[in-house]
C-alpha cells in the first residue's frame, strides 16, 4: 500500500472512529467515512500490543496489507478505512485473513461483488 493511500495522522484516525460507521466480525474492526471525490481508498491498520510480541503484530499487518492489495480493485474508492484486529486473529492463516476481511467489508457494503467474483476465481478457498 503507497504511503499516499494510507491514513498516517492522528487526526484523520480520530476522524474516521468518532464520525465513521463501524461493523466488525469476531476478528477484525472495520470503520468506514465517506470522503467524496477522493481518486483512491485509504487505509490506516492498528494491532494492539494484547495481540502478542512485535513479530506476531507485524505478521498481522502483514497479512491485513496483503489482503487489502488482493481486494484492491473491489473496494469503493471513495473512502477512508480503519481497520482494528481484534485477539481471535492471532494465529490466523492469510487465508483466514483474507476471508474474514471480505466477511466485514461485504457487511460494510464496500465491495463491488462482480469484481470480487473475478478476483476470488484465483484463490482457493473453499
Amino acid at each position: 500500500m503507497k504511503k499516499k493511500y494510507r491514513v498516517k495522522k492522528e487526526k484523520e484516525f480520530q476522524e474516521v472512529f468518532h464520525h465513521g460507521q463501524s461493523i466488525a466480525n469476531r476478528q477484525l474492526v472495520l470503520y468506514t467515512y465517506a470522503k467524496p471525490g477522493q481518486s483512491h481508498f485509504r487505509v490506516g491498520l492498528s494491532v494492539g500490543k494484547k495481540m502478542g510480541n512485535a513479530v506476531e503484530r507485524n505478521q498481522i499487518k502483514r497479512y491485513l496489507r496483503q489482503a487489502l492489495h488482493e481486494l484492491e480493485p473491489a473496494i469503493q474508492t471513495d473512502l477512508d478505512i480503519l481497520l482494528i484486529a481484534r485477539k481471535d486473529i492471532c494465529g490466523r492463516s492469510m487465508a483466514e485473513v483474507r476471508k474474514s476481511m471480505i466477511h466485514v467489508m461485504n457487511l460494510a457494503h464496500i465491495l463491488d461483488k462482480e469484481i470480487l467474483k473475478s478476483i476470488m476465481g484465483g484463490f482457493n478457498e473453499n
